[in-house]
């Protein structure tokens, strides 16, 4: 199998084996629309995405399937594929979800993580602040992919992990798209790094109410969107 070096730093706690084209296909794929490099709305093409980036097309057509299902985009065939569009409803859907995951989640890796990963968690947590402190958004934005990734393996719940992992992706791009004043990075940076230190101690219900602030901040975030907003459309902060 072929292998590229990935776009992303090494994640604390050890290096990853070399991603798999196709895995270095998504990775570049799913940071440049959450970025919006890749515009809501834009319609591109597997041949044109290939040259971008410089990976062939049957890996690039494995990834786009993959943020299909992730909400990412929609592959019309014979017409392309268009990045979907930055939806509020669909937000509120995905934290409200996000919420009752994130806390099983952060709860059993609490319980079940192991030295090394409970280490690599307490560096990301300082890391998130400081990619805060410096205003470095796409950087933290690879953090909390890391994060995420890091509490999904040492939750060890198989089930749970796939559940949440085509949910992260559309929040955080909402989060991107919306996302005006450096207070707001440093706030939800220290948000994610008490769930990351709660685990990274073994301290169950402080990490299942630290993953419960954060939810609770990013769902007031997306509703102070549209102020005007029925109370009763997607789960209340």
């Amino acid at each position: 199998m072929n292998h590229v070096e990935s776009p992303f730093p090494t994640p604390p706690g050890g290096p990853w084996a070399a991603p798999t084209l196709t895995e270095a296909a998504y990775a570049r794929l799913e940071e440049m629309i959450v970025t919006l490099d890749l515009a809501p709305g834009s319609v591109v093409s597997e041949a044109i995405l290939s040259r971008l980036l410089g990976i062939g097309t049957t890996p690039v057509r494995e990834a786009l399937q993959r943020l299909a299902r992730e909400h990412l985009v929609q592959v019309l065939p014979r017409r392309g594929v268009v990045v979907t569009g930055v939806d509020l409803h669909q937000q509120l859907h995905v934290l409200e979800t996000r919420r009752e995951l994130d806390r099983l989640i952060a709860r059993a890796a609490a319980r079940r993580a192991r030295p090394p990963e409970r280490a690599a968690l307490a560096r990301l947590a300082t890391d998130m602040t400081e990619a805060a402190r410096a205003a470095d958004l796409r950087g933290f934005l690879r953090l909390d992919g890391q994060l995420n990734q890091s509490l999904a393996q040492a939750a060890r719940n198989p089930v749970a992990a796939a559940s949440v992992a085509s949910l992260h992706a559309v929040a955080r791009r909402f989060w991107f798209y919306h996302h005006r004043a450096e207070d707001e990075l440093m706030e939800t940076a220290v948000l994610h790094a008490n769930v990351a230190n709660a685990v990274a101690e073994g301290r169950e219900q402080a990490a299942a109410d630290a993953s419960d602030r954060l939810m609770a901040q990013m769902i007031h975030f997306a509703r102070r969107t549209v102020p005007t907003l029925d109370p009763d459309e997607g789960p209340v902060a």
